[in-house]
């Protein structure tokens, strides 16, 4: 196969942009940072300003600055090492390819359903006619049938549209609520409330910390991004979408804070439909609207995204799952890196195999779009699941699913500083005191997180 075969996104320039050209190629970041807030986010960001006022801004201000480290370490490996990260967890060795395999299919089982009631819930309020089960369903076949048959170059655009109408809704309630500027000064000097230890934790590390960072890579590669000389775009490009996920996370803390402080609101994605009521009663039923498409924009978004970005890992880990692994994943290389494509020898980037056999091995962004195992999962995210929109969740089975949940994060940050810091990569692409500092302090956090969930769990 040709290299012009392999090239994946026609429009994308075949070295890096300079100047303002740099923003025209924005992207992958804001699918990554998107699709990690969802309304699970949402509640937990309410609440915290529900409890607490803007006392806690610091909280999600912090959060942002550490998962914009982490996204920009899982871009970076991808860049630099020339192949995905399932393919550095590999090298590891197989404990880590192990435990994300059994993450991700519980994982999926759990959060599909979860994913589709969230979608279900905004589409209920705005036009009735069927429960939220109902909608939650259509929203999910609906997902899979847009995935299924999408390409990048389209899914980035129609997902971009999507996070313009979330920001813009949020964060124009956000202005509507008149927030005092005050205490929004106040909120970003770090203080802890009595009783907020968790509700800090869960700003910091769950806000946008989830299993879709690890997709971020994948979608540079769909993209076209390879080599070095892309790192400059992808920290631009990164950073984009964190900001604007640190502007939308602040944002709803102070709805949250403004319009429900006080009030002792559930844990559960219907708490934000108590905001939306709030928002009318307020300020008339355009409010309660505005909220409601923002909502809706908000889980679809990230229902799209985990539908693409973690089929693009789970099939990736079909693929890697039977190569070699460490010590003999070191001394094979990288032959098994990502199928090359134009945009690969402009940017710096090491030629991957090209021929069929060669490549027998190797990640081909343009291909696995259509593979057997992404289209699978995709059915494993969207059918199975609808099972459980119609009886609880299974505690064995939500118990399992928040425990690896737990693990992931500081799995995350601490296989990243173990890849970024080794020879597996050229030394441009190696962290330096900066990186590993945010990194080091993101496994702290999650390691914290880790052990009080599994108090919580267990003992609380």
């Amino acid at each position: 196969m040709s290299n012009d075969a392999l090239q994946r996104h026609p429009a994308e320039p075949l070295v890096p942009p300079a100047g303002k050209d740099r923003f025209r190629s924005l992207g992958p970041g804001l699918l990554a940072a998107a699709t990690g807030v969802g309304a699970g986010d949402l509640v937990a960001t309410m609440i915290a300003g529900a409890q607490y006022g803007t006392a806690l801004l610091w909280a999600a201000v912090l959060g942002t600055v550490l998962k914009l480290a982490l996204g920009e370490g899982v871009g970076r490996w991808h860049l630099a090492s020339g192949s995905t990260l399932l393919d550095g967890w590999r090298r590891l060795g197989r404990w880590a390819t192990t435990f994300f395999a059994v993450y991700i299919v519980i994982w999926g089982f759990v959060y599909g359903a979860t994913a589709m009631s969230a979608v279900g819930l905004p589409l209920n309020a705005l036009f009735g006619g069927l429960s939220v089960r109902y909608w939650a369903m259509i929203a999910g076949v609906v997902g899979l049938a847009l995935v299924w048959a999408q390409r990048y170059h389209v899914f980035e655009k129609f997902m971009t549209v999507l996070v313009l109408i979330k920001f813009v809704s949020v964060v124009s309630v956000a202005v509507l609520v008149t927030p005092d500027l005050g205490d929004l000064a106040n909120g970003l000097v770090p203080r802890l409330p009595e009783g907020s230890v968790v509700y800090v934790l869960g700003l910091i590390g769950g806000v946008g910390g989830t299993i879709t960072m690890a997709a971020y890579g994948y979608w540079m590669f769909a993209k076209g991004w390879k080599g070095t000389g892309w790192l400059s775009m992808m920290r631009l490009d990164n950073a984009v979408g964190y900001v604007m996920t640190g502007i939308f996370v602040v944002a709803m803390l102070v709805v949250g804070s403004t319009m429900l402080l006080g009030q002792d609101l559930t844990e559960n994605d219907r708490g934000l439909l108590t905001l939306g009521e709030a928002l009318g009663e307020s300020y008339g039923e355009w409010a309660r609207l505005l909220f409601l498409f923002g909502f809706l924009a908000v889980t679809s978004s990230s229902l799209l995204g985990v539908w693409n970005g973690v089929g693009l890992l789970f099939a990736d880990m079909v693929r890697t799952l039977r190569l070699p692994h460490g010590r003999a994943a070191e001394a094979v290389g990288n032959d098994a890196a990502v199928g090359a494509t134009a945009s690969t020898a402009a940017a710096g980037a090491a030629a991957a195999p090209d021929t069929a056999e060669e490549r027998s091995g190797a990640f081909v962004a343009t291909e696995i779009e259509r593979s057997l195992p992404f289209r699978g999962y995709l059915l494993w995210l969207t059918i199975p699941p609808m099972g459980l929109l119609f009886i609880d969740r299974p505690f064995g089975l939500t118990l399992v699913y928040g425990v690896l949940g737990s693990v992931f994060m500081p799995f995350l940050a601490i296989t990243l500083m173990l890849l970024l810091n080794s020879k597996r990569i050229p030394a441009q692409g190696r962290s330096r005191w900066l990186s590993n500092t945010l990194l080091g302090a993101s496994s702290a956090l999650f390691l914290t997180l880790l052990v009080t969930d599994l108090y919580q769990r267990f003992l609380g």
